[in-house]
């Protein structure tokens, strides 16, 4: 058989594409009777124009996984999704096309964001394809499209009639930058430098109280001033009024016991809405009417008088210049403090009161932490970072944003009374924008307000399991999706993407969406840190995948355990590609003496030593898969592959391969059926993780007598417990440590490799008989012309020693 000297990578890998694509390979099917399912609840990446590494990283842990459990003869239900209703779609557009939202028709905004999606998406979802993902294609959907919509629009119909959505007036968290709405999950905690003020006030005693504040440009909103009722020095001001610099307004000075004597200067003022603490305060004093001085767009409105129109960073500057003037500024003192921002854009978040829509699900935090604990974590740690969140939760859900593109809310407010009219759920989905209920109000009215906002894009993404099992909902096979098996995703998102799955699944069917679930890290740089375009450290994977296979990249991922962070280095791509080209080569060689290879057995015990070995790999293989320990078992095949068959057992082989008229034939028969059976269980170990390769050494040496289409529809390696015989493990001990040393010998006096040894003796705990029966593997391996073998007793500390004379 003529092969090409080295692996055409790159030609390789569209070809088998294409291949497995036609043949179907990956395809589920939902007619089977037979097979368990396996179903995965796919992430579906947000559409952002390509892979980044941190995709490739995170995507094919959980495909390793996959493709072992369609190897053990799993009916595999892997769907592709992508995300595409949320903010970062409605910015990716404005960048890409080069407009803004607000100064577009709603109609036309929304026409360009599905047209330019359906441009770009066909190369996006090729990259995934590219590195090998074995996702079935043909179960796709996008988290816009129509049966995602009408999915979510039902969830949100439904939640509704439980009694679990709800809209009112409250303070929320805004991005001034995005101008919408965020949930308490899209904030993050920076270190920012700032300047504590310290303003002096006025008692209507005559008295002044200096305060201590980071947010002076919030003055206008001011509605209290506390202090705690235990501190000596304002104890007798408890009741008595202030007057507020610049405003010359009066509030009331009152007890609160989260005012902390110790901390600044034991004075604190509060105001709408400086933060979480002022949100607490007013509803801990019901009779303090809200001054609400911000608007959604981040600027201030006519309540903060001359600081109308100003957002929050221009009026701190005025602010504490009139402040100065006013000869009420005491101090600036430098500080380091921890400031909420958004995560998506890196702005200040800031609370602003407008009507907004929740889900109530405070009261359910006990039921939480029992949901959680119900699922199997890998690894397990990764649960305390769901309690954690579960234990911090301080609102309920906020799911309406301020956007123009995204999943509309299904309803409409009577114009008459301000019943809210929801849409029937066979119309779904529907664009309250565009579309009319289709009766009147209760009142009689026939005049209605459809609602603006859209949902918050977790509130669609939260529900994937539905989404992407409800595809088949006119199947019988359908009842059998849910739960499903598995969710892979990254640390980053537990408390986006995971808590929220948990909640709806549980709120709509009193039960967790899967059972397992398998957390990934993240993909860091080369000298450890997070990847980020303002750090300039991006990794580009479709740059990488010019210069390296898809299998090497695969090969770096594997290598990290689940959830653990790991950096990007070239040099383990490196390692990824020898690992390649040795696999090519090994099949090379063996082929080369298998072309009348026929089914036999191994009779030699070097033979059977390997295969007691190989048993062994497949067992401690089996067993970390089974667990997602993909990156242990990574390491056992490699070990097994590069030291044990490869380094020792391929050159032991060689004296009975070349030369069967020294060695007889029925040495070379069990040579040549060792030699297949090890090639063709290592290609299978290897193929979840280096799927091209592998199907390529499959196609061309294998298919012909195993005559399954591909490798990774064949069965995963099987084990015999029986196989793993110690005595043959223990002279496999020996005849590793024979080689080693003797190797060693010859490069220790500079001699080559092939040049003959004298004498040795060797001194083990195993019988004579079987040294003898591997003694002349090791005589041709060696070059020894006198072997000697003495066997040690049963106490003796050492297990082999060895005297060698060149």
């Amino acid at each position: 058989m003529e092969v090409s000297h080295v692996y055409d990578w790159k030609s390789a890998e569209v070809r088998l594409q294409e291949y497995w694509e036609k043949q179907k390979i990956y395809a589920f099917d939902p007619d089977d009777k037979k097979r368990e399912i396996y179903s995965v609840d796919t992430p579906p990446p947000t559409v952002s124009g390509k892979m980044h590494i941190g995709h490739a990283f995170s995507y094919t842990q959980q495909d390793v996984i996959v493709r072992y459990k369609r190897m053990k003869g799993f009916n595999v239900f892997y769907p592709f999704g992508t995300d595409d209703n949320g903010l970062a779609t409605n910015l990716m557009i404005e960048k890409l096309k080069n407009v803004k939202a607000s100064k577009m028709e709603r109609k036309a905004f929304v026409k360009l964001c599905i047209d330019t999606l359906k441009e770009i998406r066909p190369g996006f979802i090729g990259d995934w394809k590219r590195i090998g993902l074995s996702a079935d294609f043909s179960i796709f959907y996008t988290t816009i499209d129509e049966h995602s919509q009408k999915i979510s629009q039902e969830s949100f119909i439904e939640l509704y009639h439980k009694g679990r959505e709800y809209r009112k007036e409250a303070p929320i968290m805004i991005c001034p930058q995005c101008q919408t709405a965020i949930a308490q999950v899209e904030m993050e905690d920076v270190e920012k430098e700032s300047n504590l003020c310290h303003i002096k006030v006025k008692v209507e005693t005559g008295e002044e109280i200096v305060y201590a504040t980071t947010r002076p440009e919030l003055l206008p909103a001011c509605v209290g001033f506390s202090v705690n009722k235990s501190d000596p020095r304002y104890k007798h001001l408890i009741g008595k009024k202030v007057k507020l610099p610049l405003t010359n307004r009066e509030v009331v000075i009152s007890h609160d016991d989260s005012v902390d004597p110790a901390y600044g200067t034991g004075a604190v003022y509060f105001c709408t809405y400086g933060g979480v603490e002022c949100i607490e305060w007013l509803t801990r004093h019901p009779g303090v009417e809200p001054i609400n001085i911000m608007g959604i767009n981040g600027k201030y409105n006519e309540k903060a008088g001359k600081y109308a129109g100003m957002t929050s960073n221009e009026a701190r500057k005025e602010i504490v210049a009139d402040l100065e003037k006013a000869g009420v500024l005491v101090k600036l003192e430098k500080i380091k403090h921890a400031v909420n921002v958004h995560e998506r854009c890196g702005t200040d978040i800031e609370y602003v009161a407008t009507p907004q829509w929740f889900i109530r699900y405070l009261d359910l935090k006990d039921d939480m932490l029992e949901w959680g604990s119900e699922l199997n974590w890998h690894p397990e740690h990764m649960k305390n970072r769901y309690n954690n969140w579960v234990q911090g939760l301080k609102w309920d859900w906020c799911i309406s944003r301020q956007r123009v593109f995204g999943v509309p809310f299904p309803l409409w407010y009577c114009a008459k009374c301000g019943e809210i009219i929801l849409a029937d759920v066979k119309d779904l989905p529907v664009d309250p924008l565009v579309d009319k209920p289709k009766k009147a109000c209760k009142c009689g009215s026939k005049q209605f307000n459809p609602e603006h906002d859209m949902l918050d894009t977790w509130a669609t993404s939260s529900l994937t399991p539905q989404i992407a099992t409800s595809l088949f909902k006119d199947k019988p096979i359908y009842k059998k999706l849910l739960p499903m098996s598995l969710r892979p995703q990254a640390h980053d998102i537990i408390s986006f993407w995971l808590f929220n799955t948990v909640v709806k699944s549980q709120l709509h069917y009193d039960k967790n969406p899967w059972k397992d679930v398998v957390i990934s890290g993240w993909a860091l740089d080369p000298h450890g840190r997070k990847m980020s375009k303002s750090k300039g450290n991006i990794v580009d994977p479709q740059i990488v995948l010019q210069k390296y296979p898809a299998d090497s990249l695969r090969y770096w991922a594997a290598g990290s355990k689940l959830g653990d962070d790991m950096p990007y280095q070239e040099k383990d791509l490196v390692t990824g590609v020898k690992t390649v080209n040795k696999l090519w080569n090994a099949c090379k060689f063996g082929f080369m003496h298998l072309e009348d290879y026929k089914q036999g057995n191994a009779t030699e015990a070097v033979d059977q030593w390997l295969l007691a070995e190989l048993h062994k790999v497949v067992k401690e293989c089996s067993a970390f898969m089974d667990n997602y320990e993909y990156a242990r078992a990574k390491l056992e095949i490699d070990k097994f592959f590069w030291i044990t068959f490869c380094d020792n057992y391929l050159e032991i082989v060689k004296d009975r391969l070349y030369n069967p008229a020294k060695r007889g034939e029925e040495a070379r028969r069990s040579a040549q059926y060792t030699l297949y059976t090890t090639l063709f269980t290592v290609l299978k170990l290897f193929a979840p993780i280096m799927p091209y390769i592998t199907e390529e050494l499959y196609q061309i040496y294998f298919k012909k007598k195993e005559k399954t289409e591909s490798v990774h529809i064949c069965s995963w390696p099987s084990f015999d417990a029986d196989m793993i015989d110690t005595h043959k493990l223990a002279a496999g001990k020996v005849i590793l440590h024979v080689l080693e040393h003797a190797r060693r010998a010859k490069s220790e006096q500079s001699k080559s490799l092939k040049a003959p040894i004298k004498k040795m003796v060797v001194s083990a705990k195993i019988e004579p008989d079987l040294f003898s029966a591997i003694s002349e593997d090791l005589k041709a391996t060696t070059m020894c012309e006198e072997l000697l073998y003495k066997k040690l007793p049963p106490k003796s500390e050492a297990e082999i020693e060895h005297d060698i004379i060149l």
